[in-house]
This record gives C-alpha cells, structure tokens and sequence, in this order.
C-alpha cells in the first residue's frame, strides 16, 4: 500500500510539473517581438494644383468639383457607348495578363496557408512488424542454436516548436500583407487592362471619325475634279487646275486609305486585350460620335485610397517590416515539445491490452550561441529592405499625384484648345466657301480653292485630334484615380486565412503518467 500511494504521489507531481510548463508556453506565446507596423506618411497636397486654372480663352471654362458620391461601378460606362460597355467586360473572362495575376494571386494565399501550419504540431502514425532469428553463436543465445521473435509496434508521435516569440505570427503576417499586395497587383492590372482597352476603343472610334470626314472630302474633291474638268473643255480653265484638283483627290483618299492600317491594328490590340485572336473580332463601325465626358475626382488625399499600386507598396511594407520580426525572433532560444503513445508487444493478439501500452514525453530547448554575425546581417538586410520599401511607397504615391496633375492638365489646356480650333474650323470653311465662289465667278485662280480647301481640312483633323486626345486624357485620368477601385476591395485577413485565428497554439495530444 505504501508503495502505491508514493507511485501516486510522484504521478501527481509529474501532472502538476507538466501542467506549470504547459501553462508557461501559453504565456510566452503571446508574445511578439520586432516592431510593430505602422504606415509611414508621405506627402498629399490639400488640393490639385490643374484642378482649375482659368487659361487665355478659357471663356466658360468651370471648375470640376470633386463627386465623392458618384457611382463608380463601371467607371466606361461615363462614355455611353455599348460596345465598349461589352468589350470591357470580357476582360476579367479572358485577358491572359489578369489571369496570369490572379493566379499569383493565388499563389500567395497558399503561401499563407503553409505559413500558418506552423502553428500546429506535426503528428505521424507509424506500425511495424518484425520476425527476427538471432544468431546461435552470439550471446547470450550461444550454443542454442539462436532463436526468433517476433515484434509488433503501433504508435502515434508527435512534436510541436510553440511560437514563443511570434516568429510563426509575424511570418504569417508578413504573407497575408504580400497576399494583399498580390491582389491589389491584381487589380491594378485589371486596371491598366480596362484603361488600355478604353484607349485603344476611342482612337479607333476616332479613326472612324476621321475615315468619315476624308470620305467626305474625297466625295467634294471628285465633285470639285468633274467641275474643273468641264471648265476645261469649255476652255475656262487650264490643265494646270485639272492636275491640281485630280492631284488634291488622290492625296485625300491616300489618307483615307491609310486610315484602315491604323483601325485595323486598334481592332487587333483590342482582340488581344479580351483574349481572343484578332480574326475572331470585328467592330463595325457605327456614324456614333463619342461625347468627351466631364470626369469627376475626389480630394488628393482620397488618392492614397483609390489606387491598387500605392496599395500594392503599402501592403509591401507591412510584409517587409514583419520580416523584421522574424528576424528577431532568431535571437530566442526554440524551444520544442513531443511527445508519443502506442502499443508494442512480442505477439500479435496482445498488442492492443493495457499491458502493451507505451508513451513518452519530453522537451528540448536550443540557443545558438555564435553564428558568425549571421542573424545581426540578416536584421540589418530585411531593415534595409523595408526602407526601400518605405522609399517605393514614397515615390509611387508622389507618381500617382503627377499622373492625376498631368492628366488634368491635359484635360483643362485641351479644352481651351478645342474651343481656339473650333473657331478656325469654322473660319476656314467659311473661307473655303468664299474662294470657291469667287473661283467660280473667274476672279480666284484654282490655286487659291486649293490652299483653303486644304487648310479647311487640316483645321478639320486637328480638331479630331484634338478631340481624341481629350477622349484619351479623360480615360487616362479614370485610370490615374483608380478607376472604380478602392481598399475597401483589398480581401482581408480572415478571408485570406482560414478559421483558425492567428493566436491559436494547439498543443500536441499529451498522455499523463499512470494512464
């Protein structure tokens, strides 16, 4: 009896020694070295400095007013056209640039995924069976003849490194914010695609434009030709007016000509964009004149908010400065638990009796104690590396305030420029009109007819151009404030991990003494 209450005595000791330690890891495991992240500032103008500068002729020219509450659901939609509406829309279905991102994407929540296994213990569940003849001639069989046993063993082993200094936390912390960075990535090439497509989508629908106004001269021009021919035969012309009006017509259908070489390749990049081959897509073109919209914008500040890249190095930082952690950590010593419980027996019918039983319990703790300044080098690499990033985060958000400010100034100086060259178009048509009648009446060579008409067509392109690189500027803009994108977007940490929260250290399956 007295032998059996000091066997429960020790046993009691041993849980209550086991229970300390364990209680212990749970402590320790709240803990979390390295610095904890905080954004870093950068520098936000109170207001776009070419949000409102009133230029030269800028009669009627109003300030565009920031439109916090404007639908930006799909940001083209601004341009009323369907086709473009349809376009865009394959983008997410088959652009081979966003899959290929999306698929990083993904890449990096498994990396999460690997990363929070850490957290638990690996377990394995191993058995054996053995028959064994010893030899006859080694002791302490000698002179038997030898002998066979048979050996049968089922267990389950398991070990567990606590993360006593958040080395596993701040790893796992360090890949949610590079997972965040992936899809902010993510986005900003859906971005770049949606703004490309746009692009290329408005200078073909003002190549379309421009093949109008040619087709139409083209038509005035062989009109004017049959004219000048019959003035001709009825001796009221020469031949010199002849060849400058047949030479006029088939300079301008050259240009129309031409014109199918520059819509045909936008149509191919826009193919390409939706992935598809470029025989697979045709637009029509349609007699539709896209109307250049009046492009609402929020206040700098929001800036930092809408755009997936200044995201992406946001989120960057947050992974490099975990990073730091973890390296920290490897100043600490590790300390690792495992731990097994099985059955083993010499025959197969008493493997699974009480008797069988077998389990053990133990710990290790390591500390390197010299690496040649290995860790310090480490430290001082992801400190580097988390500066730069800091610097990149910098310079992406003063990049994003230059394209939005150039943008804007393209949009404010190309509307003042519109209004100057639509006053020429007008004048030289009116100018066309009168040398052509004084042509007519015998009192204007023909060459006069042909500078004005000349000059008339030139003011009439560039006033296309001039209104295409509005069209292009405002999706250029769209595109430098984000477009429809914002944060709020971002997947957070619990969508990126799974269930298990972060804190979570499972411990693995222990078997008290005398069980």
């Amino acid at each position: 009896m007295i032998a059996v209450r000091e066997g429960q005595r020790r046993r009691r000791i041993e849980r209550d020694v086991a229970t300390g330690i364990l209680v212990s890891l749970f402590g320790l495991c709240g803990c979390t070295v390295g610095p904890d992240y905080e954004r870093p500032d950068a520098r936000v103008p109170v207001a776009y400095k070419e949000a409102w500068k009133p230029g030269p002729t800028a009669t009627g020219w109003r300030e565009t007013r920031p439109a916090d509450g404007t639908d930006r659901g799909a940001w083209w939609s601004i341009y009323r056209d369907p086709v473009l509406d349809g376009l865009e829309r394959q983008i997410d279905i088959s652009n081979q640039n966003l899959k290929a991102a999306e698929a990083a994407f993904r890449e990096a929540e498994a990396t999460v995924a690997a990363a929070r296994a850490q957290f638990f213990p690996t377990a394995k569940l191993a058995g054996s069976a053995t028959r064994t003849r010893s030899s006859g001639n080694s002791a302490p069989t000698a002179g038997f003849g030898g002998g066979i046993s048979d050996q049968f063993l089922a267990e389950t082993t398991a070990s567990w490194v606590p993360d006593l200094w958040g080395s596993v936390r701040r790893t796992v912390e360090s890949d949610v914010a590079s997972a965040q960075a992936s899809a902010a990535t993510l986005a900003n090439a859906r971005l770049s695609a949606q703004g490309t497509l746009a692009t290329a989508y408005l200078e073909l629908r003002t190549a379309d434009e421009l093949a109008r106004l040619l087709d139409a001269s083209v038509k005035a021009y062989t009109q004017a030709l049959q004219i000048t021919r019959n003035q001709y035969r009825s001796g009221t012309t020469d031949a010199s007016a002849v060849a400058q009006a047949q030479a006029q017509l088939d300079a301008t259908r050259s240009q129309l000509i031409a014109v199918g070489v520059t819509r045909g390749q936008l149509e191919h990049s826009i193919a390409v964009l939706i992935g598809k081959p470029p025989a697979e897509l045709t637009i029509t073109p349609t007699q539709a004149t896209i109307a250049v919209p009046l492009v609402p914008f929020e206040v700098p500040s929001a800036l930092l908010e809408r755009r997936p890249d200044i995201a992406a190095a946001e989120r960057d930082m947050q992974a490099a400065n975990a990073l730091i952690g973890v390296d920290v950590a490897a100043f600490y010593p590790t300390v690792t638990l495992s731990g097994d419980t099985g059955v083993e027996a010499a025959m197969l019918r008493k493997l699974f009796t009480v008797a069988s039983r077998i389990w053990s319990f133990g710990s290790s703790a390591a500390e390197t104690i010299f690496d040649g300044g290995a860790r310090n080098a480490q430290v001082s690499h992801d400190q580097a590396a988390y500066e730069a990033s800091v610097a990149t985060y910098r310079q992406t958000v003063l990049s994003a305030f230059q394209q939005v400010e150039d943008e804007l100034v393209a949009e404010r100086v190309l509307a003042e420029q519109a209004i100057a060259e639509d006053s020429a178009v007008k004048a030289a048509r009116a100018a066309e009109r009168i040398i052509n009648n004084q042509y007519l009446a015998g009192t204007q060579a023909y060459t006069a007819v042909i500078v004005a008409e000349n000059t008339a067509l030139a003011d009439a392109e560039t006033a296309l151009n001039i209104r295409q690189s509005r069209l292009v500027a405002s999706a250029a803009l769209i595109e430098a404030l984000g477009g429809s994108w914002d944060t709020s977007q971002l997947p957070n940490q619990e969508k990126i991990e799974s269930d298990v929260p972060l804190d979570f250290n499972p411990l693995p399956p222990i078997i008290p003494p005398g069980k």
